[in-house]
């Protein structure tokens, strides 16, 4: 019944395609020439150097949150000018209420419960990829890589910016050099822009030009040409020496002893084959964890915890091995690089070999670990992409992890086609082989996968269908689950009523359909939510579903209600809150039924420019259905304090304690970044345990006071040299 339900659900869906009005894309506007200037303007925030007399200027920003095409509550000037070497932005934006804007002296990449500005530039104009520069009122930086539907914020771009706020509002400069991004090796130089704003306490987001209701939310076919004219092309070369130094002790019966002191050099140099095409290289690079992962609940699941990637090495070109039709589950990622675990050689090449095609490419020998048959794994991963118009692309896949006699390759084909201009079609095709070197012989599997997507101002409709092969395997990805058919549709409609309280309204339905191979059982997932978009950055959804779950040959139930809610609720202080009630699994050898909640609540308070606290409290728990035992509950409380002193360093104190295994742990760092290579860290930590040494019977035994049970010290420092 279920199943047929879901069947027609599904139906609906689709015949909506039939009758949604379709809309050809907005005439493309000419391009903007900016003013070329001899005399740089000074980077400051203070727009009155000469310069921008002369640059031209465009203003007339339209929202695209919560409506699409409404005015925003405040004007926004923007003006953009160059030199041979540099690209330079202004920003005049004016608010009526300077005392509620939202800004704080942070850390890089951590600006997006403020107010910001946005420079969207695609680099070669051809809309398959963006950098995106934020910056707050104060100059602190973000900045992502956008491409084939995915933002990375992993990526740090070297460029410059500052900002100060008066009585008119804020005004925002920025200097983007040429050699800090890919462009054409031709002339003139085309690139593709879109400028953006932010303002916090209306929940509204802006952009010039103003984006088409018909595309929705798809920026990289909406940019408006950049011209430039007379710009230096040149040879990229860099080198980034590193330094590091790292003391460890470890608890030996009680007593911290000191282990051995580690130091390393190392060196990275990237080259410019070409303004667009750029071959990295290293040789015993550093790793080192400055910014330490968060605590995760890390029992009862049935696969491994996402770590996301942090490493400088591998950061740049990321976003090119993202795949079209990826719905993040359970495929994540074909080329997932924490899977290469302790580099000791590394190269990459990345760019254009041509207008429309584009390559990705990784090999990484990674030391294994004391006591492997083998020293080291070596990684191959090759990455290539045809662009096609507008945002279409098709590309392939070939990766191989090999140790000895093992080996894993993957390959295979992607691609994505702009059907209109408010839907695509995407698709992926994999193959897997995977050779134990033993007597067990190869395994082959492939993963297919198909998805439509559209979106406009009041629709949003994406479907996938995939197929997973049992013995479908990647080493260099992250896949949680192999073996299962899968369709899954989501449908919303976002309803704008009058209202100065819900600015908008949003119903979301999807429904999922698995067939695991193994039992042939299938899987169902029908799950209602009601989404409520509110002033100060405030958004509320509920809901429930209807769920099961297919594990070791049995099906179990996954049903269960949902809250999650985020609010600025005032200028220093925001609050998210994550909340899950419903069915479990206990995932183990004999498994059966239970129910749990799982809770995530964070509150951030920052009672002035400089000091940020953050508090998250996590917790999960277990009873069993069948005697109402409870078998577990799990709780982290983080708790991660900063004062920033200026844009270049912070101090940051983080604890942690975990009461499942009773742990604290702590961790200090001094940070000083001028910019991204040019680093010096400091940090200090320690790990605790509610334990004591019994020496009668020689082994560790629970106590109600902390143990320190490990000691950590280390020191780090780079300088990146540019030519």
């Amino acid at each position: 019944m279920v199943r047929a339900l879901t069947g027609v659900s599904f139906v609906v869906l689709v015949a909506a395609l039939a009758v949604l009005p379709a809309s050809a894309a907005a005439p493309k506007l000419p391009p903007l020439r900016p003013h070329k200037t001899e005399t740089p303007p000074t980077i400051d925030g203070a727009l009155d150097d000469a310069v921008w007399k002369l640059a031209p200027s465009e203003t007339g920003f339209k929202t695209w949150r919560p409506d699409m095409g409404q005015d925003m509550h405040q004007n926004t000037v923007v003006y953009y000018a160059y030199d041979r070497e540099n690209i330079y932005f202004a920003f005049r934006c004016f608010d009526t209420e300077p005392s509620k804007i939202k800004a704080a002296v942070s850390n890089r990449d951590n600006i997006f419960t403020d107010d910001w500005i946005c420079v969207n530039l695609d680099s070669f104009n051809d809309q398959q990829s963006l950098y995106a520069l934020y910056v707050n009122p104060l100059g602190i930086q973000a900045d992502s890589r956008f491409e084939a539907s995915n933002e990375d914020f992993s990526v740090d771009v070297v460029w410059y910016s500052a900002g100060r706020i008066d009585a008119e509002g804020y005004a925002i400069e920025i200097r983007l050099p040429f050699k800090s991004i890919r462009y054409a090796s031709k002339e003139p130089v085309e690139m593709g822009i879109i400028f953006e704003r932010c303002i916090s306490r209306f929940s509204e987001s802006g952009t010039y030009p103003p984006l088409d209701r018909a595309q929705g939310l798809n920026f990289v076919t909406q940019t408006r040409a950049l011209n430039f004219e007379g710009v230096r092309h040149y040879t990229l070369f860099e080198l980034l020496p590193a330094v590091t130094y790292g003391r460890t002790s470890v608890a030996d019966e009680g007593a911290l002893r000191s282990g051995s002191d580690q130091s390393d050099l190392s060196l990275t140099a990237k080259y410019g084959l070409t303004s667009q095409l750029i071959l990295d290289g290293t040789v015993n690079p550093d790793f080192s964890q400055v910014e330490a992962d968060a605590g995760q609940v890390d029992f009862n699941l049935r696969y491994a915890l996402f770590y996301p990637e942090k490493r400088p090495f591998f950061l740049e070109g990321r976003e090119k091995f993202a795949f079209a039709a990826q719905s993040g589950d359970p495929l994540g990622d074909v080329v997932h690089t924490r899977t290469i675990a302790n580099p000791y050689l590394g190269f990459k090449l990345n760019g254009k070999l041509s207008p429309d095609d584009t390559v990705a490419s990784i090999y990484a020998m990674d030391e294994l670990p004391e006591g492997s048959a083998r020293d080291f794994a070596h990684f191959a991963i090759i990455r290539y992409k045809h662009a096609l118009s507008e945002d279409s692309f098709l590309g392939g896949f070939l990766t191989g992890r090999f140790v000895g006699a093992h080996y894993n390759a993957v390959a295979g084909t992607d691609g994505q086609i702009r059907a209109t201009p408010a839907a695509a079609v995407g698709y992926h095709a994999f193959w897997s082989r995977t050779d134990p070197g033993s007597r067990e012989g190869a395994r082959d599997g492939h993963a297919i996968g198909l998805n439509y997507g559209l979106q406009t101002r009041d629709w949003i409709i994406n479907i996938y269908a995939q197929d997973l092969g049992r013995d479908f395997e990647t080493e260099t990805g992250y896949l949680t689950r192999n073996g299962i058919s899968r369709l899954q549709a989501g449908f919303l409609p976002m309803i704008y009523p009058n209202s100065k309280l819900f600015l908008r309204i949003d119903p979301l339905v999807h429904f999922i359909e698995i067939r695991d191979k193994e039992s042939g059982l299938w899987e169902t997932t029908e799950q209602a939510d009601l989404r409520l978009i509110l002033p100060r950055n405030t958004s509320v959804m509920f809901g429930g579903k209807y769920s099961t779950e297919v594990f070791l040959g049995r099906r179990f139930g996954r049903s269960g209600i949902r809250v999650i809610a985020q609010s600025q609720l005032l200028k220093q202080l925001s609050l998210v809150f994550r909340f899950n009630q419903g069915q479990k699994i206990r995932y183990i050898l004999d498994p059966y039924q239970g129910r749990g909640t799982d809770l995530i609540a964070e509150t951030t308070f920052q009672p002035s420019e400089n000091f940020l606290f953050d508090l998250t409290f996590t917790y999960s728990d277990f009873t069993r259905s069948s005697d109402g035992r409870k078998e577990y509950d799990y709780t982290i409380l983080r708790s991660l304090n900063t004062y920033q002193v200026n844009k270049y360093l912070f101090f940051r104190a983080i604890a942690e304690y975990n009461s499942f295994y009773k742990e604290l742990m702590t961790d200090f760092l001094a940070s000083f970044t001028y910019i991204p290579g040019t680093v010096i860290h400091v940090g200090y930590g320690s790990l605790y345990d509610r334990t004591e040494w019994n020496a009668d019977e020689r082994a560790y035994v629970r106590s109600d006071r902390f143990l320190e049970m490990k000691r950590g010290f280390f020191f780090k420092a780079s300088y990146l040299w540019r030519l």
